[in-house]
């Protein structure tokens, strides 16, 4: 029986991560990067795909796990009759390779083990060739790629595989490395693998003390700033969307997507994120990624892009391998990068805005591009799109993308007047006015008394949530409120919110995909705009409940099934709870932050609300 997404922990060294199960077994880990070739894929196979699995013989046997505190270091403990055992995993932060170390520790009595190394590259499909070598060591290779294998047990090969069984006494340790280098290179020499769980542990405790917040909601914060390091690439800052791919939206379903990139629409979230909580050396990484990955002709601009920037991001799709759960097809790479969703524009100017606003020094390429970028707006703003949820049918006026194209405009308009740049403002007034009037004569319905998914539609969308965070609208404006009781009535299921209306089976959950997380902390948000607070809190509370027993969250959750579902784990899902919990506390608040110059440019208006509001 595959485990569930849950049960996954995640380690990393902040430019790869692996996914350990509570059964003790390493069933994902793409190396050198997040989006490399997976040597353990058993994840979205079987064991025979890779894996690495410890696990626990002894009679009995019954474990429980924890990231020590402030780390990203896992410890499952294992309870038998026979004694108590502790696994410590992680990945040190890189030096000059990369590393998975797990330690096995007795504390009581004895315990037996049994690990079993599959080696397959190429998403579980190449074999390497397999020797041993100096220090005891065994060395794996196939094309590019060596794996070597550093353990204080004796260990042997039985079809195809690396296996060993193992008992250890009170105050014991049985170690293992396993280290990644390109097979072209020298092999990396043996590590003390004491030190480099001191190092590990520093590390993160380090980086730790840097968060600034406080309250009830501080360590589930934390954990989440955790899990968003860990999924950073320390080298570029690019943030990856998730650590998996083709992870189902539906048991079973084909909606199964490669998210081991960066997006651009998480750009101001990001931003937010790290700058409220005092992470300003992340965010201004994370600004310079933004910057050298959209640096080109405008009208080439991508929504998404690999960790050091890349273009090209070609999809298909592996037949080996049967997917988590026979959810296929298992796809690589991603055909969204090439649809156009111009939500992303207005990301792009907001976190720029956002960055410069909170203290990041200016950078004259992201004025220059940005100004190119805007001209090119000013041509395809009135297209339709794909829109936030990167949708493979026809194209389609989205209301989110529109106000997002009005955000760009709107950011470029404040910069000028904030930070005293040129440009022609009184051009991009006219546009941003254009734009906010179209909005709402044409995505606004006043037979449901809000704002649809789209011109002229009657369906709803929960993107729709974040008009008034945004700006766009006051959050006391009628058309906002109506438009959240709208969501309220239709996308709300057991108090979890759906993306957008899809059909939906008897019992009102939607049909092939469960409910979106992040989009329950978007109502969050929008409860603390309309003065809500104890919805907003009851709400957040239950999103947090959807958490892991470590703290992580996936993509969506099926209600319905009570499990995960999506990408695991997710930084959207953990970037909106970081925001939600800062729009909670006494902190800088994102939704504050981002619509702020809404309610200046209204104080200096008469025109009503239920007008179309000048900027």
């Amino acid at each position: 029986m595959p485990l569930r997404i849950e049960d996954y922990a995640i380690i990393g060294d902040c430019e790869t991560a692996a996914l350990v199960g509570k059964d003790g077994s390493l069933d994902w880990l793409c190396w050198p990067r997040f989006d490399s070739g997976a040597c353990f894929a058993a994840l979205l196979g079987s064991p025979d795909n890779g894996r690495w699995s410890i696990a626990c013989t002894s009679p009995g046997a019954r474990s429980t796990r924890r990231y020590r505190p402030d780390t990203l270091v896992l410890e499952t403990r294992f309870e038998t009759d026979t004694g108590t055992a502790t696994l410590t995993e992680f990945m040190p932060p890189r030096g000059g390779h990369s590393h998975v170390v797990r330690l096995l520790t007795a504390e009581r009595g004895s315990v037996s083990f049994k690990t079993e190394l599959v080696i397959r590259f190429g998403y579980g499909e190449v074999v390497p060739w397999v020797t041993r070598c100096e220090h005891g060591r065994l060395r794996a290779i196939a094309g590019p790629d060596k794996l070597m294998l550093q353990s204080s047990i004796p260990l042997h090969g039985e079809n195809m595989k690396t296996v060993g069984e193992f008992k250890i006494g009170k105050g014991e340790t049985a170690s293992f490395a396993l280290t990644y280098a390109p097979s072209h290179l020298p092999d990396p020499p043996p590590v003390d693998l004491s030190r480099l769980l001191r190092q590990t542990e520093k590390f993160w405790r380090d980086w730790t003390a840097g968060c600034k917040i406080e309250g009830r909601w501080s360590e589930t914060v934390k954990r989440s700033l955790i899990t968003l390091k860990a999924l950073t690439h320390a080298q570029t800052g690019g943030l990856v969307a998730a650590a998996t791919t083709s992870l189902p939206e539906q048991i079973g379903g084909t909606r199964n997507w490669d998210y081991r990139f960066c997006w651009l629409r998480d750009a101001t979230l990001t931003l937010l994120a790290f700058m409220n909580t005092g992470y300003y050396e992340e965010a201004r990484a994370w600004r310079a990624w933004l910057i050298r990955a959209v640096a080109g002709t405008p009208n080439q601009l991508q929504i998404m892009y690999g960790l050091a920037g890349e273009r090209r991001l070609t999809e298909y799709e592996i037949d080996w391998l049967p997917g988590y759960e026979r959810s296929a097809p298992v796809r690589i790479g991603n055909a969204a990068h090439e649809q156009l969703q111009l939500d992303v524009y207005g990301e792009l100017f907001d976190a720029l805005y956002q960055a410069r606003k909170g203290g990041i020094p200016a950078d004259e390429n992201a004025r220059a591009i940005g100004l190119a970028v805007l001209q090119d707006l000013e041509k395809r703003w009135r297209e339709p799109d794909n829109g936030i949820w990167e949708v493979r049918s026809e194209p389609l006026h989205f209301t989110h993308s529109k106000v997002m194209a009005w955000v760009a405009f709107d950011r470029a308009i404040k910069s000028v007047d904030a930070f005293g740049l040129e440009g022609p403002v009184d051009h991009w007034r006219t546009i941003r006015q254009e734009i906010h009037d179209e909005v709402c004569r044409h995505g606004f319905d006043s037979e449901l008394n809000s704002f649809v998914r789209s011109y002229g539609s009657k369906e709803l969308d929960a993107s729709l949530l974040m008009l008034p965070a945004v700006g766009f609208l006051h959050a006391d404006d009628p058309r906002i409120r109506g438009t959240v009781a709208a969501i309220e009535k239709r996308l709300v299921v057991n108090g979890f919110v759906r993306r957008y209306d899809t059909a939906q089976s008897d019992d009102g959950l939607p049909a092939g995909e469960g409910v979106f997380i992040a989009c329950g902390f978007w109502l969050v948000d929008a409860y603390v705009m309309l003065g809500r607070r104890d919805d907003a809190e009851r709400l957040f509370d239950r999103l947090v409940g959807l958490q892991n027993d470590l703290g992580l969250l996936s993509e969506e959750y099926d209600p319905k099934a009570g499990r995960m579902v999506g990408n695991f784990p997710q930084a959207f899902s953990h970037l909106a709870l970081v925001n939600s919990a800062c729009n909670l506390s006494r902190m800088e608040k994102p939704a504050e932050q981002r619509a702020e110059h809404r309610a200046k440019s209204d104080a200096k208006s008469d025109t009503k609300p239920s007008e179309t509001t000048p900027s």
